[in-house]
């Protein structure tokens, strides 16, 4: 099966890549994170996920980010919702349905996530959210088992990946101190 995986970075991407290898799928990385910022940030992920195409020798797909549109669709009125909140199962949804056009968009046969590998990332509503969107298509692949998030780092080490200190967007930082100018 062809499948295309969202990709969040390429620490998180290393070990589903190599796991859906694992079960015979042909997999195309697909970099489509709007809700980064700033966008300095957002190119130095894609670096890391360009390396990583490079490595484990998949084709990778950039989705042009549009941080305003992403602001209007998934933040606006959730700004203040903590992480894991509404305003993540928003995200997630704007993701995944950029996702799920790309895969149909490029002939592919189906869609997930690296976003499951997360200890920091609800599961359940991702799995619920690529379900609503598409049920026959999404691939409901929980990559945090069999000690996938230790794997992830394991990989990001020995790949030399970058490996980010907060989910990407501005609401995601635990401090105001901490948030970068934009």
């Amino acid at each position: 099966m062809r499948v295309l995986l969202h990709t969040c970075c390429a620490p998180c991407a290393s070990h589903c890549v190599l796991a859906l290898q694992e079960l015979g799928h042909d997999v195309t990385l697909f970099y489509s994170n709007a809700n980064i910022a700033p966008h300095d940030e957002f190119l130095r992920r894609l670096d890391a996920v360009r390396l990583l195409a490079d490595r484990v020798r998949v084709p990778l797909l950039v989705d042009e980010p549009d941080h305003d549109a992403w602001l209007r669709e998934a933040a606006c009125g959730f700004e203040r919702e903590p992480e894991r909140g509404a305003r993540c199962a928003r995200c997630f949804r704007y993701s995944l349905c950029r996702t799920r056009e790309a895969m149909t968009a490029h002939g592919l046969d189906a869609f997930t996530t690296s976003l499951t590998v997360s200890p920091h990332k609800h599961t359940p509503t991702l799995f619920q959210v690529g379900r609503d969107l598409d049920a026959a298509r999404f691939l409901t692949i929980d990559f945090k088992k069999r000690d996938g998030f230790k794997h992830s780092l394991h990989l990001a080490e020995a790949f030399g990946l970058y490996r980010q200190k907060y989910c990407g967007c501005e609401f995601s930082y635990r401090t105001e101190s901490s948030v970068p100018k934009l």
